[in-house]
């Protein structure tokens, strides 16, 4: 069960919804102790453990803040109007055996079968990948797409 934040445009429901069919990637901030670094990052949602799942490789600089502090904030939002998307906060586990299952899922979602060579690239780095869950700790929604309804001409 996700905390939806009280201002959130969306429930529960409708933000599951997002998160399995929005497939861009997720942006994902952590703290370096003095500035925080962005990354963008394949997604997927399990929606029986309500939990973010990534993968990236085990020497990649997201990977080593990480090590040091867990936390981070997260959006999944297009460049697109209507603007709407989903944010929050979590808390990030870490399994590097768990990558051997998550990231075919990831290339599957985000590829399916139209870049196989990027595709067999990553697998043939598969037990350097970590699987990465961000457990919400709260999340929440907006949408701007009554506010961008298009004007219609006279």
């Amino acid at each position: 069960m996700m905390k939806v934040r009280q201002k959130s445009s969306w429930d529960e429901a409708e933000i599951a919804d997002y998160l399995k069919k929005t497939v861009i990637p997720m942006r994902i901030a952590i703290t370096d102790g003095d500035f925080p670094t962005i990354c963008s990052l394949w997604f997927d949602y399990d929606p029986v453990q309500g939990v973010l799942i990534c993968a990236t490789h085990a020497r990649s600089q997201i990977a080593r803040l990480i090590a040091k502090n867990p936390r981070c904030a997260f959006e999944i939002a297009s460049n697109t109007p209507p603007y709407c998307g989903v944010r929050g906060k979590a808390m990030i586990e870490v399994d590097a055996a768990a990558a051997a299952q998550s990231l075919p899922r990831l290339i599957t979602r985000y590829m399916g079968d139209t870049n196989a060579g990027l595709g067999k690239w990553l697998m043939s780095r598969v037990d350097e990948e970590l699987e990465l869950r961000l457990k919400p700790v709260w999340i929440s929604a907006w949408d701007y797409g009554q506010r961008m309804e298009p004007v219609k001409p006279a």
